[in-house]
């Protein structure tokens, strides 16, 4: 079983998960649990490449999407912590800004520190939960 750092599996998620779908991905080498980042700006050294498309042991890191920590977990976060917000935060979601004007209503409402926590915790749960279902070991 191959292991990698939680630190630097989280930072290679919060990498692919930055920007677009798909703008930006990462990969974890199954053989020595090495992360490798790349984007369509970054240019790939040649050998890295090379690796990287030749061989099945590489495992692309999921989106956030992909793992419901987008629309899913935000709309989870309001039903537990503002109940009586959930039918206009759920409307964010169907027009673009949605993530502005959710971040601005938690704001206003002095949430944004409980939703940072609940969304860390959300991602540390849901990262580790992958790590198991494909054998890699999470320290």
């Amino acid at each position: 079983m191959v292991s990698v750092k939680s630190s630097e599996l989280v930072d290679a998620f919060e990498f692919t998960s930055f920007g677009g779908l798909y703008e930006a991905k990462a990969f974890v080498n199954l053989d020595t649990g090495a992360l490798l980042c790349i984007s369509d700006d970054m240019q790939l050294e040649d050998q890295a490449r090379q690796d990287l498309d030749a061989s099945d042991r590489y495992l692309a890191l999921p989106h956030k999407n992909d793992l419901g920590l987008g629309r899913d977990l935000a709309l989870s976060f309001i039903e537990q912590h503002l109940p009586g917000e959930l039918d206009r935060v759920s409307g964010y979601f169907h027009k673009r800004g949605a993530y502005s004007r959710f971040k601005d209503l938690l704001e206003d409402r002095g949430a944004v520190e409980a939703w940072y926590a609940f969304e860390k915790q959300a991602t540390e749960d849901a990262l580790r939960q992958w790590c198991d279902e494909h054998g890699i070991e999470c320290e």
